[in-house]
């Protein structure tokens, strides 16, 4: 139900943009900002779940980000991205009015969107702003959505507003203590649970990998049917260069064509750690020449 068989890898037919122009920025939180890109192709096709690949100039590595909203009449649609590794970096320090050198999307199969009746949507730091239009789609096509979010501190929540507007109900859970919950986000989810057991018909998780597999373990004592958007490392978003592979109910998938959703307790979780950790050493060093050239006014 919730992927594809490996006959349906095939490359997306995506529209690519070049210079698209960076129409307004924000910051949501410390290293956390949001991007209204224009991109009318885009956001008169993206679905929910969905998400692009961008460069954000002409030398730079391609990073998949979510397509977390679109505005129609402005023909755009909105990013947001956590300055982490080089790219990340770069890309968040974008102004309005800069283009960025291409945009690819909008990529990788829409969430599976259904009335079943209390949906939970559970997500750990920027999880959230993949989170907020599935968590939407999901109220709209007529569940409770229980939102359940967690992050380092209060300063470091995203998009509370926008979730508070949405859905059923929120709830935080910081690492401090400083808004919600004092825990982790699946702390929160054991908490609520206490209150509400047997009310959940399905669960959407997603954020740093140990805490979907923590998140997909609880689900599946509960019984709950639970989908994982899985953030393996991608490189050309089409399915050719095979770094998004990762193994589902013991099968090969490739999460840039056939996901990023997939049954969270059919996931290998270890698998996908180690994947995302084969390029750490590499990721590192070009952070630290990044920095260098800053410091020499490059």
């Amino acid at each position: 139900v919730f992927a594809k068989p490996a006959s349906a890898v095939t490359a997306p037919k995506a529209p690519s943009v070049e210079g698209s122009t960076i129409l307004h920025k924000r910051i949501l939180a410390p290293g956390t900002v949001l991007l209204e890109v224009e991109a009318p192709l885009i956001q008169r096709r993206w679905k929910p779940g969905q998400f692009v690949i961008l460069r954000p100039t002409a030398a730079s590595e391609r990073i998949p980000l979510t397509l977390v909203d679109s505005n129609a009449e402005r023909g755009s649609v909105t990013l947001i991205v956590q300055a982490l590794g080089k790219t990340s970096r770069v890309t968040s320090a974008l102004e309005p009015g800069q283009k960025l050198a291409s945009l690819l999307g909008p990529l990788g199969q829409a969430a599976h969107i259904e009335r079943l009746g209390t949906v939970l949507c559970v997500a750990g730091g920027v999880g959230v702003a993949e989170l907020f239009p599935v968590a939407r789609a999901f109220q709209l096509a007529g569940n409770h959505v229980v939102a359940l979010c967690g992050a380092r501190s209060a300063g470091y929540r995203i998009l509370d507003e926008e979730l508070r507007a949405t859905v059923a109900e929120l709830h935080w859970a910081t690492d401090d203590g400083t808004h919600g919950l004092n825990g982790n986000v699946v702390d929160l989810m054991r908490a609520w649970w206490a209150v509400n057991a047997g009310e959940v018909a399905h669960a959407h998780v997603i954020g740093p990998i140990p805490m979907m597999r923590a998140a997909a373990e609880l689900t599946r004592e509960w019984g709950v049917p639970t989908v994982a958007s899985l953030n393996p490392v991608m490189v050309d978003g089409t399915g050719m260069c095979g770094g998004c592979r990762v193994t589902v109910g013991g099968q090969a998938r490739f999460a840039c064509v056939q996901g990023p959703e997939f049954d969270a307790h059919q996931v290998d979780f270890e698998e996908l750690a180690l994947r995302n950790r084969a390029y750490s050493e590499q990721e590192q060093a070009a952070l630290r020449d990044h920095e260098c050239l800053i410091g020499l006014g490059r």
